[in-house]
């Protein structure tokens, strides 16, 4: 769980998102940072029994800078105002399918799977899909992955068949996907209740088969 203290430091750099504010309340983000960080390991704890691949994870390699990367963007605010946690196979340098936590004052969720990949993993994953698409439909049909996430994220999808697919093929709704992820929307305030992680750990580990399609696909050859 976070502190009410944690929410309220996200709350107020919302409001103040400068660099004079956020160097002002440096103690505050410092125990902020602290709790954040307890928040990913009593995460880890929990999910490393029931997803192995985790085990190599420590804290470092499941949270994110505070710090913006804004050289690309119109918005030039310097910092996040949400937290982050990414739970993933512990090959440092590969993209893989992993467990996703958001906590934003305006938008929270839990999520899984794989997003954007790159042409090469993008091929993998839909020829792992043409070929065993019953697997994949049996995943996200299976009766609590569907009550809790409804299904695979549509919103990031082909409008026609990709190239070499045809648009009769059985599995053509899947294989038009650019992503592959399932997401729920949470309440932000939940996180500062002591069966937080418990109850969210709950739903993650309904992605573990989703995760492992999109891992299995992933470690091919070609």
């Amino acid at each position: 769980m976070l502190s009410k203290d944690s929410l309220q430091f996200i709350d107020d750099l919302t409001a103040n998102n400068n660099r004079d504010w956020f160097v002002e309340n440096k103690s505050r983000y410092e125990k902020f940072k602290a709790d954040y960080h307890n928040l990913v390991a009593a995460f880890l704890a929990e999910m490393k029994p029931l997803d192995p691949s985790l085990e190599l994870l420590e804290v470092k390699n499941c949270t994110f800078r505070i710090n913006r990367d804004i050289r690309f963007s119109k918005d030039k605010t310097p910092y996040k105002n949400h937290l982050g946690v990414w739970m993933s196979t512990g090959f440092k340098g590969s993209n893989r399918a992993g467990y996703y936590i958001h906590l934003g004052k305006k938008d929270s969720f839990i999520a899984g799977g794989l997003y954007g990949p790159e042409a090469v993993d993008l091929k993998k994953v839909r020829k792992e899909i043409a070929f065993f698409y019953d697997d994949l439909e049996e995943i996200v049909q299976e009766k609590s992955f569907k009550k809790i996430f409804g299904g695979l994220d549509q919103s990031n999808s082909l409008k026609n068949a990709p190239k070499d697919y045809d648009k009769e093929h059985p599995a053509i709704a899947f294989l038009k996907l650019k992503s592959f992820t399932a997401t729920q929307k949470i309440n932000y305030t939940d996180a500062t209740q002591p069966d937080f992680v418990k109850k969210t750990v709950e739903k993650l580990i309904l992605l573990k088969p989703l995760n492992d399609f999109i891992n299995r696909a992933l470690a091919t050859e070609n």
